[in-house]
């Protein structure tokens, strides 16, 4: 049995497959399972948009065929300072096309002069599953930190170089890839998932 995730975003599939390897199954790209679709996420909430995207890609024809496991997340940042905004939005913020150093250079500047105990923020991460059967699950991870005072690190992406972690004195893109992993949203949504799976797959 495979797993597809629905993303082709190249960092997040580093992060998937470190994560995930144990599981024993194929993980694949939604270009290495050779589908290409375009999907709106018109849900209000994380959840509803990574149900919304797993759904849409395990109901075509050739994904079927393929006895796989589909999932997809919907990922953003919460900043309780702007009314928990970029939130859902966290990908379009400001433009799809606008570049994150864009992107998080205009946060600093709407947090300029916050103090430290008013830039609480979070990276959340929705995981939405469908399996062969069309039974549906979805899990959340969360990472609790705050809204850096400058731009810093180069091992992350997104938000990464604003996120910072008080407990590690660092921002999310200053940490190593391994530690990330055990840390972020992503991962804890992913090893939520496994278990799932875990869970899920013994009957198949």
């Amino acid at each position: 049995m495979k797993i597809i995730f629905a993303t082709g975003n190249q960092n997040k599939m580093k992060e998937i497959r470190m994560i995930l390897q144990d599981l024993g199954m194929e993980i694949l790209s939604m270009k290495e399972a050779g589908v290409f679709l375009d999907v709106e996420e018109n849900g209000t909430t994380f959840e509803e948009n990574a149900l919304i995207k797993a759904t849409a890609i395990a109901e075509l024809p050739e994904v079927k065929a393929m006895d796989a496991v589909v999932l997809a997340d919907d990922s953003g940042l919460e900043i309780d300072y702007l009314d928990k905004a970029p939130g859902i939005r966290s990908a379009r913020y400001a433009g799809t096309d606008t570049s994150y150093d864009i992107k998080n250079s205009l946060i600093l500047s709407l947090l300029k002069g916050v103090p430290d105990e008013e830039r609480t923020a979070r990276f959340v991460c929705a995981i939405g599953a469908v399996f062969p059967d069309g039974t549906k699950e979805v899990v959340r991870g969360t990472m609790e930190g705050r809204i850096a005072y400058e731009i810093a690190g180069g091992n992350g992406f997104g938000y990464d170089p604003i996120f910072y972690l008080p407990e590690y004195g660092c921002t999310s893109a200053e940490l190593s890839p391994e530690k990330k992993n055990e840390l972020s949203h992503r991962g804890e949504g992913l090893r939520l998932m496994r278990k799932v799976m875990e869970e899920k797959l013994c009957g198949f």
